[in-house]
């Protein structure tokens, strides 16, 4: 069966990292990761988190509550992104601003701690996005035992469901300054807007949220079959009126609802539409 044989193959090389620190979000991916390489190689893995204004509370806790459970050995990186230089400008490279700097901590996280390798939960499907992090880890070498097994997004909730992973459904999460577009300054009082807007929304049920951040006006999306939810009057002015309590002037309601990478669509097209 292909599945299996991805994991085998996800198993040899994890095996032959020998020793590995796992960047750690507590995702679908990285908990994934996590998970097979603490099977094969046991103590010597650690698991490593970034913690900072970017890192939902709520994402840092459930990676908190996985390793305790999981009796995994953890480390936590307290720094700030808006720190690095260029980051809060938010550049079309933002990702690798980013990256660059939090990977080269792990790297030497891990030389302190004498661990060979450094891993990260990319998947074979991330080569389709537009990833401009994905340049800072070849240049830094770091591991993508996900991507190199050839295991897609579906692959991973597949086996992490077998697993009895808590993560195997659980909607996909990007850093909070994703919702910002290009160009436009992030900084902590946007990113705590978004990180209170979408718990709000999640509180109300919604379970695949993105608050994207233009200016004065909130965009919500949602998963397409969780847009007939907004035709209820009630939850409209729910939604309105906290978002106007947290800052926001207005929100709108992406009709097309969440997408991977939609920040990413002009970017994309773009690309395409230039000459050969």
């Amino acid at each position: 069966m292909l599945l299996n044989r991805k994991l085998n193959d996800l198993q040899n090389l994890i095996r032959s990292m020998d020793s590995l620190a796992v960047a750690f979000s507590g995702g679908v991916d990285s908990t994934f990761l996590l998970k097979v390489a603490h099977e094969v190689l046991g103590d010597k893995v650690v698991a490593v988190t970034a913690r900072s204004s970017t890192y939902p509370a709520r994402e840092f806790q459930a990676a908190l509550d996985f390793v305790n459970n999981a009796g995994i050995k953890h480390l936590v990186i307290t720094t700030d992104e808006l720190d690095i230089e260029g980051f809060a400008d938010n550049p079309p490279n933002r990702c690798y601003i980013c990256k660059r700097e939090l990977f080269r901590q792990m790297v030497e996280i891990a030389r302190r701690n004498n661990i060979s390798f450094v891993a990260d939960g990319s998947n074979f499907d991330d080569i389709n996005d537009y990833r401009p992090g994905m340049k800072a880890l070849s240049e830094l070498n770091i591991a993508s035992p996900l991507r190199e097994a050839g295991m897609t997004k579906q692959d991973i909730r597949l086996l992490s469901k077998e697993m009895g992973l808590p993560t195997w459904n659980k909607p996909a999460f990007a850093c909070l300054a994703s919702r910002i577009p290009y160009g436009q300054k992030i900084d902590h009082k946007k990113l705590s807007m978004i990180e209170k807007a979408e718990q709000y929304l999640l509180d109300l049920g919604f379970e695949q949220v993105r608050v994207r951040h233009h200016g004065d006006i909130a965009r919500i999306e949602v998963s397409p079959p969780e847009r007939l939810r907004f035709a209820q009057e009630n939850i409209m002015d729910q939604v309105d009126d906290y978002f106007r309590q947290i800052g926001f002037a207005y929100t709108a309601l992406d009709l097309k609802g969440y997408r991977t990478g939609s920040m990413n669509e002009k970017i994309v097209n773009k690309k395409k539409e230039e000459p050969l």
